[in-house]
């Protein structure tokens, strides 16, 4: 059991109707880690909706770095309310300042036509593969300072990076990568908690991707990576307290930006959700 709970991430403290803070995890990176805000915003704006409306999609601009060392207010705007869907506008400000848009789109839930194109890869099985908490552990005189201060905010997730070495070594390598992801503690029942736990862990290792075909370890001093944007749909019910596998591909890096996406797969093979994230990628000194 890790002592730092994941759930308690989303648990804001409501300042008035709309208006909600939440603390914030320095992760050792250096800014606040993109996920948290993903994660609390979308458990702001589901404070405004009804209770048999679920989430199936949110999208991002990440406008200002924000202060691990700071919480984070949440000011959600209610933009609509229909027969079947709620539209919501969230904005998150630190020292007055803008710092982060998003706009979620919520649904009552109902039947209707499905497939699904994409299979799930073949990858070793979780327990084939090393934690990354372990591998940092492993490998501490290889991760920043920061970082080594903040592992105990990294235990809330298990994430498990098939071949996370290659992370650390400078070698052009295939735009893809997988992980396993799952809460090390127990959550609720409540789906709204498991998606936006799996909106936080869903900015771990994603935008670096892009970097695999350019021979760039992520440990280089001299680049500075940063997300632009982040775009997620829900397509079936996360279960956060179950394995899930998360795809990520790089189609495309130009103009100092990375593109990436990403399709989260249950251990049933079903596809639960997808992403897509642009991001600053370049190079200084």
């Amino acid at each position: 059991m890790s002592e730092i709970k994941l759930s308690s991430l989303f648990e804001l403290e409501t300042v008035e109707l709309g208006i909600y803070r939440g603390q914030s995890w320095d992760l050792g990176f250096r800014a606040l880690f993109g996920g948290q805000v993903l994660g609390q915003a979308l458990a702001a704006a589901y404070e405004t909706v009804d209770s048999d409306r679920v989430a199936h999609s949110f999208h991002t601009y990440f406008l200002l770095p924000g202060d691990a060392k700071k919480p984070v207010v949440y000011d959600v705007e209610i933009v609509r309310d229909g027969r079947s869907f709620s539209a919501r506008r969230v904005k998150a400000i630190q020292d007055g300042r803008n710092i982060f848009y998003m706009t979620a789109s919520f649904q009552v839930p109902e039947e209707g036509m499905q497939h699904q194109q994409p299979t799930m890869p073949d990858v070793p099985p979780p327990e084939e593969v090393q934690s990354d908490l372990e591998f940092y552990q492993a490998h501490y005189d290889k991760i920043a300072r920061p970082m080594r201060e903040a592992l105990s905010y990294h235990e809330p997730v298990d994430i498990r990076t098939v071949d996370a070495a290659n992370s650390y070594q400078a070698v052009k390598r295939t735009p893809q990568r997988y992980i396993w992801m799952k809460a090390r503690d127990t959550l609720t029942a409540k789906l709204s908690v498991h998606q936006a736990a799996l909106a936080y862990a869903s900015d771990y290792h994603f935008l670096s991707t892009s970097l695999q075909p350019h021979g760039v370890a992520v440990t280089d001093k001299s680049l500075r990576i940063a997300t632009i944007d982040h775009a997620m749909w829900f397509h079936r019910p996360v279960n956060m307290n179950e394995w899930l596998l998360y795809a990520m591909e790089s189609p495309f890096s130009g103009g100092s930006r990375g593109l990436v996406r990403g399709q989260i797969f249950n251990q049933q093979g079903e596809l639960v959700a997808s992403t897509t994230q642009e991001g600053l990628m370049r190079k200084v000194g």
